[in-house]
């Protein structure tokens, strides 16, 4: 659709050039465009491209945080496409995908955005779903669940025969039972972008394996443009709290670094995250003492968990009694997101721009003063 401006320039090539090498055909210029054009378009996500090449779609996926120097690479088949003609080097998978294995919430929520909850068969876990169409797919047996990671049941996937498996390979997996059953295992790594727009573009990755590149775009530009007018209204703010998140468990504490998704969803909202200078992208465990040396006098104080009953700030303080000396505690500063409630983990990495909004409405309330929150509000005194 992007080429129909070059579809009759294209044929008269093809027409008196037929006799032409490979360089002048007009398969393999259509192929070069696209190449160019689709590079082009995947302006925030790291950890993949895509490419046109032989008249195939190629897909290479990394890891975005630059931890691992492994690639994997698809070539999608449609039908009537040589499978022997795919690139050297790439595996063919066949589109568009009907079925398909979800192994993270992530992954699921790309689908739920897009609309087909209808072509997943099979999840790992199905804790805090909230999305009326997967509920109705588990209770009418179109979606089983394959079991915990290390020990998904290979009878079972073999039996619902899907297409593809989506996959984290970075993760603990023990995708060890599962990768000899002859079902491509599709590298997902869309959790480890570090930006929300990174995250959320991999809806063009999944709109690809889906055969609707054309309405993914047209998603994907529509939480794009939402999200950076947000983020220009919060740019120039001058006041920037900062904010503190997480909490113990079983005495550690998990954070995640400085060039993380978090972090620069923060930043975008027109505060600052508390470990800021920190370098990591990722995830890791600290104890008490260190958080509280970095953290104790933030204004904001982010806690996300699957609290079973009312959760609220004597209940927080009875989860540790230290959590009270904490300047966002005594201010009455905690924003909120209850898992048993909210589908935050099923719907927000695809929803990057609500996010925001309800962060730039507790930040700084007179720049959206009618927003509803969504995911986030603050915990009531």
């Amino acid at each position: 659709m992007k080429y129909f401006p070059y579809i009759f320039f294209l044929a008269l090539l093809s027409a008196v050039g037929s006799g032409c090498g490979n360089r002048n055909n007009p398969a393999n210029q259509r192929a070069e465009n696209a190449s160019d054009s689709e590079k082009a378009d995947i302006r925030y996500a790291q950890g993949f491209e895509v490419s046109q090449a032989d008249g195939f779609t190629l897909i290479d996926v990394k890891d975005p945080s630059g931890e691992s120097e492994l690639t994997y690479k698809y070539a999608l088949i449609e039908k009537g496409q040589d499978k022997n003609k795919v690139p050297a080097g790439y595996e063919a998978i066949h589109v568009p995908v009907q079925s398909v294995i979800c192994m993270t919430s992530l992954q699921l929520s790309n689908f739920i955005k897009r609309g087909a909850p209808d072509r997943i068969v099979g999840i790992s876990s199905t804790r805090f779903r909230f999305n009326e169409a997967i509920r109705e797919r588990l209770a009418e047996n179109k979606m089983s669940k394959i079991g915990i990671e290390g020990e998904f049941d290979s009878e079972l996937v073999m039996a619902l025969d899907p297409d593809i498996i989506l996959v984290s390979p970075f993760k603990r997996g023990g995708y060890e039972t599962i990768r000899n059953l002859d079902i491509p295992l599709i590298s997902f790594l869309g959790y480890k972008e570090t930006t929300p727009l990174g995250q959320a573009e991999w809806i063009k990755f999944t709109a690809l394996l889906l055969g609707m590149e054309v309405e993914g775009n047209r998603l994907f530009k529509e939480i794009e443009t939402r999200y950076n007018e947000l983020k220009s209204r919060s740019d120039s703010v001058a006041n920037r709290p900062v904010v503190l998140s997480g909490e113990l468990h079983s005495g550690n504490w998990y954070v995640v670094g400085g060039n993380s998704y978090l972090a620069q969803l923060f930043r975008d909202a027109g505060a600052d995250y508390f470990l800021q200078n920190d370098n990591e992208s990722g995830g890791y465990y600290v104890d008490f003492e260190t958080v509280y040396s970095q953290g104790a006098d933030a204004d904001y104080w982010r806690v996300v968990n699957s609290f079973n009953g009312t959760f609220d700030y004597e209940a927080f303080r009875q989860a540790d009694a230290r959590y009270a000396d904490f300047k966002a505690f005594r201010e009455k500063k905690v924003i909120y997101c209850n898992l048993r409630e909210k589908p935050f983990y099923e719907n927000t990495p695809v929803e990057p721009e609500v996010v925001l909004a309800d962060l730039i409405h507790i930040f700084h309330p007179t720049i959206l003063p009618d927003h509803t929150p969504v995911y986030y509000q603050l915990l009531e005194p």
